[in-house]
C-alpha cells in the first residue's frame, strides 16, 4: 500500500509540472509557478489525492470502531481531505506524500532492526547429512530427530544443536555469539546450528529439533521483545490515547468557533484547523520511542546479547549495584594450574610423571595438570603407562616408564606409604588445592590448582566503578578463596559459603538497602543461580553453561560469556534511554510552536507538514540511528 501511495503521490506532485511543460512553459520555471488546479494537474489532483486520502481515511476509522482510538492516519485523512474542499491541492498532495514516506521510512528502520536477527534464520541450512548403520544420507532438518548423528564437513554450516561425538574443527560462531575468531572445537564439545565449521569433519549427536536450536529461540525472544515494554513506551501509549482526542477537538473548535470569537472568514480558519490537525499529529514520537528501544534489542542481539523486552533495557539505567556469582562467572568454573612446587627434581619432570598418569583421568584436577603440560610443551606420549587405577575422592595411582607414580590428596599419600611430608610442608599454609605428586613413593613436588579467573572479568568490574556502580560478590565457596578472587578484581563487598538460598537472601536485602531508585542486576551462569537471578531487578545470565536453563531464568542472555559485555549494555541503555527522551522532547517542543504559528496564520500547511510533523518523524528515526555507534 505504501508503494503505490508514494507513486500515486507522486504522481499528483508532477502532474502540474507535467500540465504546465505541456503549455510550453520552461522546465526551469516550473517548479515555482506549479498550479495545482492548471487543467489537467487538477484534475490529477483531485482524484488520486481523494482517493489515497479516502482509503487511509478507511484505516484510521477502522482502528477508531476496532481499538477505541484516534489513529495518525485518521488525522492525516482530515487533513487532505480538508485541503482539497478549500482547493488547496498541491499542499494536501504533499500531506499524503511526506506521510507515505515517513511511514515507508518508519518501516525501513524496523525492517532494518528485524534483518539483523532474522538473517539469522537464512543461514540456517534447510538440509542434514544423517548417518545410519555406516552410510549418509541428505535429509530434510525437520526430519531429523533428537539422538540422530549428523555428519558436517569443512565448509559447511551445522544443521541443529548438539555434541560433538568425532572430530574437531574451528567453529565460526559469529552468527550466535558476535565472536569474529572461530573457535576450536572437538569430542563432546557444544555446536549450534547456523555456526560454520571450518576445518574439520564433525560427527554430532543432535540434541535439539529444528525449531527448539538457540537460533530459532534468539529470533523468536528478539520478536517477541516488544511485548515488554519500557514505562516510557506505555508512557507513550497512554498519552498519545488522551492527546488525539484532546486535538481533535481542538481542531474542531478552531474551525468552528474561533469565527464567532475573533471574526473572519470560515474557509480561513479551517484552513488553520488544518494545520493544527497536522502539526499536533503524535506518530513522531508515537513511532519513535518503540523504533529506539528496538533498534537497541537488536543491535545487542547481533552481539550475541539476548534482551527479553523495552523494560530490561529501561531498568539497567537505573541500576545502582551488580551482583556476580563467582563459579562459572567471574571465574572460569574450571581448575587450572596455578603453580608447581618441586621438592627434589625439577618442575618439568614432575609435571610430565603427573601429566602421563592423569591423562586416564577425567577428574577436574587430572585435567587441569596435563593441560598445563601440553602448555609446557611436554610430549605426555613418550611415556609408557601401565596398571592404571583411580582412587575415587583421593587421586590416581599406576606405573609410568616401571616406576610407581601416584598423584592425589595426602589421604592417597598415606594409603600407599608414599613420603610426601616435606612436599606438603611447603604448600601447608596454601588456601588453594594442593596434591601431591610422587615418584616411586618419594614427593617430587606439590600442584596448586585454582579456578581460573575470566580475562575480561577485571576490565568489566573497573568499567562498572568509573560508571559509579557498585560491585558484590556472593560464592558458596571458602570465604579464604573468595576474598582472595574478591581483592584481585577489586570487587567491593564479598559474601561466601553460601547456600542458593542464602544467595537469593542477600540479593533481596540489597534490593531494600538501595531501594526503587537504585536496582540490583544479578550475573550468574543461570544453572544454580536462577532464585536470585529472579529475585533481582534485572538478571543477567551466562549463556555458555547452560542456554537453556539461562534463556528461561533470565532477563538478559550473554550467549557468549563475556562480561564485558555487561558495561556495554549500561551504556547502551543509557543512550537508548537518552535518544528516546530527546526524540519525545524535540517532537512535543516542536509541535507546540508550529501549532501556536499556525494557528495566528504564521505558518501555511505546506511548511507545518514539512517542518512541523513527517520531517520530524524522519528526524527523530535518524537521530535513533545514533545507537549503532554505541561501542
Amino acid at each position: 500500500m505504501i508503494g503505490l501511495a508514494i507513486t500515486l503521490s507522486l504522481t499528483i506532485l508532477f502532474g502540474g509540472m507535467l500540465d504546465l511543460v505541456a503549455h510550453g512553459v520552461p522546465l526551469g520555471f516550473v517548479i515555482p509557478v506549479l498550479n495545482a488546479n492548471a487543467t489537467v494537474s487538477g484534475i490529477i489532483y483531485r482524484i488520486v489525492v481523494s482517493v489515497i486520502a479516502v482509503y487511509i481515511g478507511y484505516i484510521g476509522i477502522r482502528e477508531l470502531v476496532v481499538e477505541r482510538r484516534f489513529s495518525v492516519e485518521f488525522l492525516m485523512a482530515v487533513a487532505a481531505l480538508g485541503a482539497i474542499y478549500l482547493g488547496f491541492l498541491f499542499e494536501g498532495a504533499t500531506v499524503l506524500l511526506l506521510y507515505c514516506i515517513a511511514e515507508y521510512f518508519e518501516g525501513y528502520i524496523e525492517q532494518r532492526a528485524r534483518r539483523t536477527v532474522e538473517r539469522l534464520s537464512k543461514f540456517m541450512p534447510d538440509k542434514a547429512r544423517i548417518l545410519t548403520n555406516g552410510t549418509t544420507k541428505q535429509v530434510d532438518v525437520t526430519e531429523v530427530t533428537v539422538g540422530s548423528i549428523i555428519q558436517v564437513r569443512p565448509g559447511e554450516r551445522i544443521p541443529l544443536d548438539g555434541n560433538i561425538v568425532e572430530g574437531f574443527s574451528n567453529v565460526d560462531q559469529a552468527l550466535v555469539t558476535g565472536e569474529s575468531v572461530p573457535v576450536m572445537k572437538t569430542v563432546n564439545d557444544c555446536v549450534y546450528a547456523g555456526t560454520l565449521s571450518t576445518s574439520g569433519v564433525l560427527k554430532i549427536t543432535v540434541t535439539k529439533k529444528v525449531d527448539e536450536t538457540l537460533v530459532s529461540r534468539i529470533v523468536k525472544l528478539v520478536t517477541e521483545s516488544g511485548k515488554r515494554k519500557a514505562s516510557i513506551e506505555k508512557l507513550v501509549d497512554r498519552f498519545a490515547k488522551i492527546y488525539v482526542p484532546i486535538v481533535i477537538a481542538l481542531a474542531v473548535f478552531t474551525a468552528v468557533g474561533l469565527p464567532y470569537i475573533f471574526g473572519g472568514t470560515f474557509q480561513m480558519w479551517l484552513y488553520r484547523s488544518l494545520i493544527l490537525l497536522v502539526v499536533s499529529c503524535p506518530s513522531a514520537f508515537i513511532i519513535s520511542v518503540p523504533a529506539t528501544v528496538f533498534v537497541a534489542i537488536t543491535i545487542a542481539a547481533k552481539r550475541g546479547v539476548i534482551i527479553k523486552g523495552g523494560v530490561y533495557v529501561e531498568k539497567l539505567t537505573r541500576v545502582k549495584t551488580v551482583v556476580f556469582d563467582k563459579t562459572g562467572t567471574l571465574t572460569m568454573g574450571r581448575p587450572a594450574v596455578h603453580e608447581v612446587r618441586p621438592v627434589s627434581r625439577s618442575e618439568k619432570e614432575a609435571l610430565g610423571f603427573a601429566a602421563a598418569i592423569d591423562q586416564f583421568s577425567n577428574h577436574p584436577v587430572a585435567r587441569a595438570i596435563v593441560r598445563r603440560a601440553a602448555e609446557q610443551g611436554i610430549d605426555i606420549a613418550k611415556f609408557k603407562v601401565t596398571d592404571v587405577t583411580e582412587v575415587p575422592g583421593k587421586g590416581i595411582i599406576g606405573y609410568v616408564d616401571g616406576n610407581f607414580v601416584a598423584v592425589g590428596n595426602p589421604e592417597l599419600m598415606k594409603e600407599f606409604g608414599c613420603d610426601c611430608k616435606e612436599a606438603y610442608e611447603i604448600s601447608e599454609n596454601d588456601i588453594h588445592t594442593a596434591v601431591c605428586v610422587s615418584v616411586g613413593k618419594e614427593g617430587l613436588a606439590t600442584v596448586c590448582v585454582v579456578d581460573e579467573v575470566r580475562e575480561d572479568a577485571l576490565r568489566a568490574i573497573a568499567s562498572l566503578k568509573t560508571s559509579g556502580i557498585r560491585t558484590a560478590m556472593l560464592t558458596g565457596d571458602r570465604t579464604e578463596i573468595a576474598k582472595e578472587t574478591a581483592a584481585t578484581l577489586k570487587i567491593d563487598e564479598v559474601h561466601a559459603e553460601l547456600f542458593p538460598e542464602d544467595k537469593l537472601r542477600i540479593v533481596e536485602d540489597l534490593k531494600e538497602k538501595f531501594g526503587p531508585k537504585g536496582l540490583v542486576a544479578m550475573v550468574g551462569d543461570g544453572v544454580n543461580d536462577a532464585p536470585a537471578l529472579a529475585a533481582s531487578d534485572v538478571g543477567i545470565a551466562m549463556g555458555a553453561a547452560g542456554v537453556d536453563v539461562a534463556l528461561e531464568s533470565a532477563d538478559i542472555v550473554l550467549v557468549k560469556d563475556e562480561l564485558a559485555q555487561i558495561p556495554y549494555l549500561i551504556r547502551l541503555s543509557e543512550k537508548t534511554m537518552g535518544i528516546a527522551k530527546q526524540n519525545i522532547a524535540a517532537s512535543l517542543v516542536i509541535k507546540l510552536v508550529l501549532g501556536a504559528l499556525g494557528v495566528v496564520g504564521v505558518t501555511g500547511l505546506l511548511a507545518t507538514v514539512i517542518a512541523g510533523d513527517d520531517g520530524v518523524t524522519m528526524l527523530l528515526l535518524l537521530n535513533t540511528l545514533r545507537l549503532e555507534r554505541v561501542k
